[in-house]
Order: structure tokens, then C-alpha cells, then sequence
């Protein structure tokens, strides 16, 4: 039997005796590593390491850091179809899909790269003294950002890359001067120790101090609850359900000193479309949306789960197209049997709600973990006095609501819990008639796409992904692009220091 293990700082450790596999969706078989799960010795080491290497890394040179993360994406490339075939083994996604995550994951790495390479990042300010101001003198007074400590970041079940190991919360933390500790998705374990890999070597050949990243192993909640609770962890970045992210929230407020998760939730993406997109180009609106509801078989976050209409005969061939487009769309394999079992039960669950008509769903024996796409209609009443409707459903599955007028469709929006995205399809001879429902999705989102899909999320300056509660633990941060580095940094202030003591940022030239 091969034996995955941990890595702790620079070196492998399996001192534990539990074990698990992973699981290949596709085949419906485990594969055949078996990884030993992290001991709480090993655990507490990983975070002491971490924590002496705080010491050294938060003073390291932001081109320095660059370095390091441009040598860690060069060693993810390096892994070439090694690590294309267990992404696809323990994920049951396609090659391209592989590819493209790899190229995103990689991009986010140069990215911050880039952005640290400079000190504008943190946002420096300099107030010089003014000591002969009435009534009162003025100090001399310098702002700068500091890292906050070691990061633990926990792998997200749908993106093996782009949000796990290396993925954006490592990438930004590691930017901002933060050792990270990474808690590998039990789903991927052997991609997460592959990447995990790459990490070390990077940190050795450029040489980042030991414990600056580990990588670390478990189901279920064991190793994660002791690692939120560790005193010298500072932060957590999390991206998965609301259940998990609320989970260690609620653990790290409790601590004795409470520290900041950063968990991107649920959002069922409330898409609008006004009745003139509709009387005019329904077809094209369903085409696109069939394939954006089908698209990595539902296992997006920003996933549009549900569409809100004015009812209409137009409406009524708008979502029988829909149903019709989307079910043709040959069916996909889910990520894991328990994602696939999660899918059924909560769509059937909203499928059996009064009023809730399955307008279709792919029909007859499908192969192991592959999913029934579908897609549901609700008048906009019944949806409004029924919760249970509004649940996400992780898969390949839309609820599309019949709203009697305007008045109700904003009503719904006010109603909706917090949303990563909100997107509206109009035409421009609505657009006077736009601006209650742009102030009314303002409120409950964080991105609003206007005339397309919300699936995709780009990675630059401008994107925000995150969004009011449960979207996001704190709507004031992203989990994507290059602003995400805030969230593992907090502001200091420097009172009439001399020069010589300064951080070099702030010194006088």
C-alpha cells in the first residue's frame, strides 16, 4: 500500500494509525493511496513551526516573497501530468478542466507576486509633524499594513487547485508575510500533497524559513477544530458550505482571543430577466443559461440557482426551453458520492414543497455519481411564504420563479439572504426602469453581472467575491483577485519614531 503523508514545515510526517482514501467519481472505486491523518502532536507542530517562522518571514522583502510564490508556480507546472491525472482521479473532472485550474492557480501566484514586488500594497501614509501648530502641536505619525500570524487555510471540495493548497487564500497570505498551514480536503488529498510539494521545494530553494507552509491531513472536523483553536493561529480562510463556515466562525469568536474567518459560503446567485429580454430573445437567454446551470456539473459557487421572472405567456416558453436545453446537456460526474447524495436530497427536498413544479429533470439510470440536472418553476407567492424554496442546491439545478409584478420580484430580492452574485438580463429600453431592482440587489450582493452569466470569476483588482451573510463571513472583504490580500493584514501606526527605527516604507528619504 503507498502511504500519503503530512508535510510539517519541510519535512514528511506519518506518526498517526488513521488512514483514509480517496475517492475516483467516475469509476465509483477508491484510489489506491492510503493518507495518514494528522496526530495532534503533529498538528501543534506544524503551528509552532509556523509561528517561529512568522518571526523571520513578516520581515522578509516583498520582492523576496515574490520570489517565492513565482518558484511555487514554477514548481506546480513542473508537476505536469502527474498532477493532471490524480486532480482528475480524485475529482472526476475533465483534462481541460484539470489544465485550466492549474493556469488559474499558477496566475493567482505571479499575480500577487507581482502586486508585492512594490510597497503600494499596503497603502503607506505619512503625516510629518507639525510642531508649531496652534492650539496644539501635531505628531509626526506613520500608517502602514502588517501581517497578523500564521493562516490556516482549509482546501474547498470543488476546486482541488484554484481555492485548495495553493489556491487564493495561500497565495494572498503567503503575499501578505503570513505562514500558512493548509488543511487539505479530504476529497484530494493526494493533489493537495503534490501541490503541497512544490510549496516546500519553493520555500527551500529560495530560502523561506522553515514552517512557512504545511500541509496537513484529516476528515471530518478533528484536525480543523484543533487548528482553529490553536492560540498562535491567527486568521482561517475557508471556502465551502454554510454549515462548515459558520461552524468555525463560531469556534474562532469563542476563542480567548477571537480571531477573523474568512469563509466564502453559500448563494443561490439570484438571476433577474426583465419581460422584454424575454419577449425578445428567450431562446438565446435559455441557451446560455442551460450551459452556465449545467456548467461543472452545478459545483460553482456562483451557480445560478435561481430566476426570477414576471409570469407572462412569454415567460411560461422561456422556462419550458430552459428545462428542455438544460436536460439535453448530457449529464456530468459529480465530485464525490456524498456531493452527488447531497445534490438529491436537497433538490428533492425543494421539489416536494407545495406549489414547486418540475418542469424536467434527465430521466432513467444515470452511472454512479452522475447528476440528474433539472430545473423547478414556483409562483412568486409561494416562494415567498415557504424558506424551504430558497435553500441552495450545490448541482446542476435551477428554480425559476413566476413573480406576478415588479412589486413582488423586489420583495423576494429584500427577502433573500446574503448573495455572492446577482446578475439582471434587460434590454436597453428598460434601463430607466432599472434602478429600484440595481438598489435592491446592492443590498443582499456583492457582484452584480449585468446582460450575462455569473459563472466565472475573474481574478484582478476589481473583482469581489464575497458578499453579505451567509455569502461571506465579513462582506467588506474578497476571497478572489489581488484586494484579497487585506484580509491577512491589519493596520499599525508609528508616533513620533525616529527615522532610523522606521520600517524602511515609511522612512524618510
Amino acid at each position: 500500500m503507498i502511504t500519503g503523508k503530512n508535510y510539517i514545515g519541510n519535512k514528511l510526517s506519518g506518526k498517526g494509525t488513521i488512514v483514509h482514501k480517496t475517492i475516483n467519481p467516475k469509476l465509483n472505486i477508491e484510489n489506491a493511496t492510503a493518507f495518514i491523518e494528522a496526530t495532534d502532536n503533529e498538528i501543534d507542530e506544524a503551528v509552532q513551526l509556523a509561528w517561529e517562522a512568522f518571526k523571520i518571514y513578516r520581515k522578509v522583502s516583498g520582492k523576496k516573497r515574490a520570489t517565492f510564490l513565482n518558484a511555487i508556480a514554477d514548481g506546480i507546472l513542473a508537476l505536469d501530468q502527474k498532477l493532471i491525472d490524480i486532480f482528475t482521479a480524485e475529482s472526476g473532472l475533465p483534462e481541460g478542466r484539470a489544465i485550466g485550474e492549474r493556469g488559474r492557480t499558477v496566475f493567482q501566484l505571479r499575480s500577487f507576486a507581482e502586486l508585492i514586488s512594490k510597497e503600494d500594497w499596503r497603502e503607506n501614509t505619512i503625516d510629518k509633524a507639525e510642531p508649531n501648530r496652534e492650539p496644539l502641536p501635531k505628531e509626526d505619525l506613520r500608517k502602514t499594513l502588517i501581517p497578523l500570524g500564521p493562516v490556516v487555510v482549509f482546501g474547498a471540495s470543488n476546486f482541488p487547485l484554484a481555492y485548495s493548497t495553493a489556491g487564493g487564500d495561500t497565495a494572498s497570505a503567503l503575499a501578505a508575510g503570513c505562514p500558512v498551514i493548509v488543511k487539505a480536503h479530504e476529497m484530494h488529498s493526494g493533489t493537495s500533497e503534490l501541490v503541497a510539494s512544490a510549496i516546500i521545494k519553493a520555500a527551500e530553494k529560495t530560502g523561506m524559513p522553515n514552517g512557512v507552509f504545511s500541509n496537513l491531513v484529516g476528515r471530518g472536523k478533528i484536525v480543523g477544530t484543533a487548528l482553529a483553536n490553536h492560540p498562535k493561529v491567527k486568521a482561517v480562510g475557508f471556502t465551502g458550505s454554510i454549515a462548515g463556515g459558520r461552524a468555525l466562525f463560531n469556534l474562532a469568536s469563542q476563542r480567548k482571543e477571537p480571531i477573523p474567518v474568512f469563509a466564502e459560503m453559500g448563494s443561490i446567485n439570484p438571476v433577474v430577466i426583465t419581460p422584454a429580454a424575454i419577449a425578445n430573445r428567450y431562446e438565446e437567454i435559455a441557451s446560455t443559461y442551460a450551459s452556465s446551470i449545467t456548467l461543472g456539473t452545478g459545483q460553482f459557487c456562483t451557480n445560478p440557482g435561481l430566476i426570477l421572472t414576471i409570469d407572462s405567456n412569454e415567460t411560461q416558453d422561456f422556462i419550458k426551453d430552459l428545462a428542455e436545453k438544460t436536460i439535453a446537456i448530457d449529464p456530468q460526474c459529480m465530485l464525490h458520492p456524498n456531493i452527488k447524495s447531497g445534490f438529491n436530497k436537497n433538490s428533492s427536498s425543494i421539489t416536494a414543497q407545495s406549489g414547486v413544479e418540475t418542469v424536467a429533470k434527465i430521466q432513467g439510470k444515470l452511472k454512479d455519481n452522475y447528476a440528474a440536472s433539472q430545473i423547478a418553476s414556483v409562483s412568486g407567492t409561494e416562494f415567498l411564504n415557504n424558506p424551504k424554496t430558497h435553500q441552495e442546491v450545490f448541482g446542476p439545478f435551477s428554480l425559476v420563479v413566476k413573480c406576478k409584478d415588479e412589486e413582488e420580484l423586489i420583495e423576494i430580492i429584500n427577502g433573500l439572504e446574503g448573495q455572492l452574485t446577482g446578475t439582471i438580463i434587460a434590454e436597453e429600453e428598460e434601463y430607466s426602469n432599472l434602478e429600484e431592482i440595481i438598489d435592491t440587489l446592492e443590498n443582499r450582493v456583492g457582484r452584480i453581472i449585468f446582460n450575462g452569466v455569473p459563472t466565472g470569476v475573474e481574478v484582478c483588482p476589481s473583482m469581489q467575491h464575497g458578499g453579505p451573510y451567509p455569502a461571506s463571513t465579513d462582506s467588506r472583504f474578497t476571497a478572489v483577485g489581488t484586494n484579497s490580500i487585506k484580509r491577512w493584514v491589519r493596520p499599525i501606526s508609528y508616533q513620533s519614531f525616529p527615522n532610523a527605527l522606521l520600517p524602511k516604507a515609511l522612512k524618510n528619504i
